[in-house]
């Protein structure tokens, strides 16, 4: 059985830093193209940052130069390192792992920044 587990989520003001953590079991996350993803309150969920198998990375443009994404394999975790976050940095955020047909979603951490 395939479970993600995020956690590091919380209250922060802006200008703060927060990590976020996905936690795997049932899968390799070395072998998944994995992901962050984040819902704000009436929007649609958005891709915030990505690393493939291959240890590629990508991110949207709103968070470039201020999140990293990173693996490790031996912890079989993904995490996301926010700084300098933002009000609209706010939402629910998602890890994802994808390979060929499975795609599996954690339950999600809540974010909020505070102005």
């Amino acid at each position: 059985q395939v479970q993600l587990a995020e956690s590091g989520g919380g209250l922060v003001q802006a200008g703060g830093s927060l990590r976020l953590s996905c936690a795997a079991s049932g899968i390799s996350v070395s072998r998944y193209e994995m992901a962050w993803y984040r819902q704000a309150p009436g929007k649609q969920r958005e891709l915030v940052a990505g690393i493939t198998s291959g240890a590629t990375t990508n991110y949207a443009n709103s968070v470039k130069g201020r999140f990293t994404v990173s693996r490790d394999n031996a912890k079989n975790t993904v995490d996301l390192q926010m700084n300098s976050l933002k009000p609209e940095d706010s939402g629910v955020y998602y890890c994802k792992a994808a390979r060929w047909v499975a795609t599996y979603w954690g339950q999600g951490t809540q974010v909020t920044v505070s102005s």
